[in-house]
């Protein structure tokens, strides 16, 4: 029976971000004393699937990454007797497992049957949104809109810039031509929405304030808006706020020359809506094949567009694909068959390279063409889906080993 002063609705409250951070905070104590109370803390550490990973998060959902280089991995396959099914219990006892991701990582994440297993799930997911609000990620990512098209409170979690960066991404999403203010300085203005139309281009100036539900917005700051829009001539204005307006607001908005629109979380959420469902999910109907055969014909030899990751555990495999399209943040990749040059006879060892022909264009299908992040770092370009890191392929035959 409940106590008098206890709270009916504890049991079943979801737990906070920071509630969430202080369990991973506890998870990583009681491991690190573990390990170095059987002195196995040595070139250890955690960091988040967001960080180490930076790929789409499945489920179940990945609490922290244990990475670690000597003996704690050698503890993890057995080699110390006992330690194994220790560090096994020492997580069930907290409703953690987990699973040996490569040779010196593991992956932590909440049991199935536990009460955290949801709330782990839903903070993964939206670390992931979160790296997706960038000024340019294409058309490829449309989970950028769902999430806020299915929980509008979200907004209230991002910073005002990645705030005004979301709007940016919904009004381009739309087909408007939109420049995305600086930050700061920026007279008042954070997005920019040209509408090109034969009678005349139509400019629109968007102010965004990411403010808490009780701070509402008042008549100086849309004042303050539609001055700017006097001054730049703009066709209309929008202010968006993720609170509400005092009444003196709204009245001196119905009363402008210039049309402004005041919108609220609940218009983002509609945008968000319109957004996702814009976008196309088989990802290969964003190229034609006409598109890839051209594509296909220019490869040359050394082309940066053919790209290559290796894969595997204990084994070594190739992965090729080809650079279907591209921005600064994102692209389209479509995988293509290896080709076996050389091997052993039994084909476990040898080498192998991209096939490339006329017949690749047959797999373009949803099976085939998948989503990447672009970074360039050193002036290197790398592709990574979540599970392999692609780069230029440089010509050369690759190895491949399928002995364990």
């Amino acid at each position: 029976m409940l106590g008098e002063n206890q709270d009916p609705n504890a049991a079943t409250a979801i737990p906070s971000d920071a509630e969430l951070d202080a369990i991973v905070a506890n998870l990583h104590r009681s491991i690190q004393e573990w390990a170095t109370r059987h002195e196995l803390w040595f070139d250890c550490g955690f960091q988040s699937y967001a960080e180490r990973v930076k790929g789409e998060p499945s489920s179940p959902p990945v609490v922290t990454i244990l990475h670690f280089d000597g003996d704690f991995g050698r503890a993890l396959d057995g080699d110390f007797e006992g330690l194994d099914i220790e560090f096994f219990d020492l997580l069930h006892r907290d409703g953690f497992c987990y699973e040996r991701n490569d040779s010196v990582s593991a992956h932590i994440y909440p049991e199935d049957d536990s009460p955290l297993f949801r709330p782990f799930l839903d903070r993964e997911g939206w670390q992931w949104v979160c790296g997706l609000v960038q000024p340019d990620i294409e058309d490829v990512y449309e989970e950028l809109y769902s999430h806020f098209a299915k929980r509008p409170e979200d907004l209230h979690r991002l910073d005002w810039r990645q705030f005004e960066t979301l709007l940016f991404r919904i009004f381009q999403a739309q087909g408007f031509t939109c420049e995305l203010g600086p930050g700061s300085n920026d007279g008042g203005i954070d997005v920019r929405v040209l509408q090109r139309d034969p009678l005349g281009d139509i400019l629109t100036l968007v102010q965004a304030k990411r403010y808490a539900p009780r701070n509402k917005i008042d008549m100086s700051a849309v004042a303050a808006l539609h001055g700017v829009a006097d001054v730049e001539a703009a066709q209309k204005s929008i202010f968006v706020t993720t609170s509400d307006y005092l009444p003196s607001a709204r009245k001196f908005a119905g009363r402008t020359p210039i049309p402004m629109t005041l919108a609220t979380s609940a218009d983002v959420r509609d945008w968000c809506r319109n957004a996702s469902d814009g976008i196309i999910r088989d990802k290969s109907k964003l190229v034609t094949p006409q598109a890839v055969s051209s594509l296909l014909h220019a490869l040359g030899p050394r082309d940066p567009r053919i790209v290559h990751a290796r894969t595997g555990y204990s084994v070594i495999m190739n992965q090729f694909a080809i650079v279907l399209k591209e921005t600064k943040y994102a692209a389209l990749l479509m995988a293509i068959p290896a080709r076996t040059i050389s091997d052993d006879g039994y084909g476990q060892r040898g080498c192998e390279v991209p096939e490339i022909g006329p017949a690749c264009v047959e797999r373009l299908t949803a099976e085939a063409v998948f989503r990447a992040k672009r970074s360039v770092r050193d002036g290197k370009v790398s592709y990574w889906d979540g599970h392999n890191l692609y780069s230029p392929w440089n010509g050369a035959p690759e190895i491949f080993d399928l002995c364990d």
